[in-house]
């Protein structure tokens, strides 16, 4: 295929020339360069590979870790535009995001829709895709964990917390044993802060019947430092928990690589 396509190349290469040079003369050679462009552009879709580098049949008859990132990213485009295939398009939304899924995970559908050939429902199937791949990390993390650590509290919140651009306050609530009976957003605001009310807290912590809870929320400015406004906050939370016979074990600040811990730093 490759020598195929490099013969073509070379050959409207030099009937482009020949035709610039010799317009005057005749109109056939305009209709080989259009034969040509037409061959180049059927050499972009995917239905003209081998039938085993294609990403989808590549899947069923190989498996999906066989596949790269790309590959994959490429099944969900199911097409690209008129100069890049589905894979070709994918592979530049990758490079231009680092080759990471994390990164590429931080976009929103906006972001998404800028490259060409993305229209909103693939923006939408990608963004849905990254996110049921990132529910079942947390379903996987969160399935009777024990908390003894507040590396052990972040590895289960910072995929909820790491890639967000506003702010948003989660609570993880706890058995007297520190077993995980669920985490749950309690609210979302912008990117300066959110406002948190204590009751929303304590009441879904009540009817679960947590013996526990650990705050956590992020800081879209990526600044771990906690606010005067965290602090406030943090101890208010902790005077009502007491009242309801509960405790608080501690609040983290959540980053994209890192976070504060109010227990750790011992200001809890």
């Amino acid at each position: 295929m490759r020598k195929t396509f490099k013969a073509i190349f070379i050959l409207s290469t030099l009937l482009q020339k020949y035709y610039f040079k010799y317009y005057e003369k005749t109109l056939v050679l305009k209709d080989i360069i259009k034969i040509v462009e037409e061959l180049q552009h059927k050499h972009l879709t995917i239905k003209s590979w081998a039938e085993d580098d294609r990403p989808r049949e590549k899947l069923v008859t190989k498996g999906r870790l066989s596949l790269s990132d790309a590959e994959l990213l490429g099944i969900l485009l199911a097409s690209g535009n008129k100069n890049e295939t589905a894979v070709q398009l994918a592979q530049r939304i990758l490079k231009e995001n680092k080759n990471s899924i994390n990164e590429l995970a931080k976009l929103q559908v906006n972001d998404l829709k800028k490259f060409k050939g993305v229209g909103e429902a693939k923006a939408v199937t990608i963004a849905a895709a990254l996110e049921i791949g990132r529910r079942r990390a947390d379903e996987a993390m969160e399935e009777k964990t024990k908390i003894s650590s507040s590396k052990n509290a972040y590895s289960i919140l910072k995929s909820k917390l790491s890639d967000l651009p506003h702010e948003e306050f989660w609570v993880l609530f706890m058995t007297r044993s520190n077993t995980v009976i669920k985490t749950e957003c309690i609210s979302r605001g912008g990117v300066s802060g959110t406002v948190v009310d204590v009751r929303l807290i304590l009441k879904p912590a009540i009817e679960c019947l947590a013996s526990s809870i650990i705050l956590a929320h992020n800081h879209p400015s990526g600044n771990l430092k906690p606010s005067a406004e965290d602090i406030h906050l943090t101890k208010k939370i902790k005077e009502a928990s007491k009242l309801v016979d509960m405790s608080l074990q501690d609040h983290l600040i959540v980053g994209d690589l890192a976070y504060f811990s109010f227990a750790d730093e011992g200001i809890l």
